[in-house]
């Protein structure tokens, strides 16, 4: 199943905002979507979740799979613009730990102009 994901640009950073659902059904479309980016050569990579109805383990997936690739290339990913039930499950679920999230892009905009954080 394909998931529509709009996309933008602002300076270096690119901005991916998917559409609807990210499930089981889809997520390895947009896994390919976010991956082919990383691989072509993006090192700053925001996910504005305000259009983002639902989220599955599938998707959360995606996002880990992403955090991981950018950080191996010193790239970053920030999530942002959450709905309170799409944040809750980042919360619960502790990727909120792992993984930079902002209440807005703006909040995003600029955690990705701040120094990284140490590697562990």
């Amino acid at each position: 199943m394909k998931i529509e994901v709009a996309e933008e640009r602002h300076h270096d950073v690119l901005v991916l905002l998917p559409i609807g659902r990210i499930d089981s059904n889809n997520a390895g479309a947009f896994e390919s979507i976010v991956m082919q980016h990383i691989n072509g050569g993006e090192r700053n990579l925001i996910v504005d979740f305000s259009r983002l109805d639902f989220i599955s383990s599938a998707g959360l997936r995606v996002a880990v799979l992403a955090s991981r690739a950018l950080k191996a290339t010193a790239g970053r990913i920030v999530l942002c613009a959450m709905r309170t039930h799409i944040e809750e499950v980042f919360r619960i679920s502790g990727f909120e730990r792992i993984i930079t999230i902002r209440k807005t892009r703006d909040a995003a905009l600029e955690a990705l102009t701040e120094p990284a954080p140490p590697q562990p």
